[in-house]
């Protein structure tokens, strides 16, 4: 017994030396270290994990600070794997994709892309009740696959990374600014044609 814990201490020991880290730990921490974080759906499931993954992971997260990610769409479908005889269903691919977006200073969007996460299940047309409790529980591991897929995301982003491209984002609205007085400019400038009087005969 003491061997086997060992053993299983040893392990331990020598996979963190790797830098394998249990999912969920909230071991890794992100470079960021202030975010705002929000959705449409203010109370969805996945932005309340997303926020509490991003607090564990020593994450500031709330309201006011510099960088804030926005969840702009998350959508679920679901497919035909495989079928059993008679053309009943066997199995389904359920895939979950979410959309981000990542906004810095004067609400300018920095960078926006998207994480996907797939699973596969089997549907029992036998026990309805059952194959369904089975399609939640595939639903919720794929959502805290898909919150540590944006996690790990985010954990590729410096301060330094953001600072660059908030640079690009104020030097494009400051660009689309100029080029949008020139023309409400130019408009003022140019005279406006009366209407042409037509002689009476």
């Amino acid at each position: 017994m003491i061997k086997r814990n060992l053993l299983v201490m040893g392990l331990a020991v020598l996979l963190s030396a790797c830098g394998f880290q249990l999912r969920g730990t909230g071991t890794n921490e992100l470079s960021v270290k202030e975010m705002d974080v929000s959705a449409r759906n203010a109370y969805g499931p996945t932005l309340v994990q997303l926020r509490e993954v991003l607090q564990r992971s020593g994450v500031n997260v709330h309201t006011g600070a510099p960088y804030r990610l926005v969840l702009t769409n998350e959508q679920e479908n679901s497919r035909s794997a495989s079928y059993a005889g008679g053309n009943a269903t066997a199995e389904y691919e359920l895939t979950t994709t979410l959309n981000y977006s990542i906004l810095g200073l004067n609400n300018l969007e920095l960078l926006s892309d998207k994480v996907e996460v797939r699973k596969t299940y089997v549907r029992d047309g036998g026990n309805i009740t059952g194959s369904d409790q089975e399609a939640q529980r595939a639903r919720e591991e794929m959502r805290r696959n898909l919150v540590q897929a944006m996690v790990s995301r985010l954990q590729m982003l410096t301060p330094s990374q953001l600072d660059e491209l908030q640079a690009k984002a104020d030097a494009r609205a400051k660009a689309e600014a100029e080029a949008l007085e020139a023309a409400r400019r130019q408009q003022a400038e140019t005279p406006q044609q009366s209407p042409m009087e037509i002689p009476g005969k």
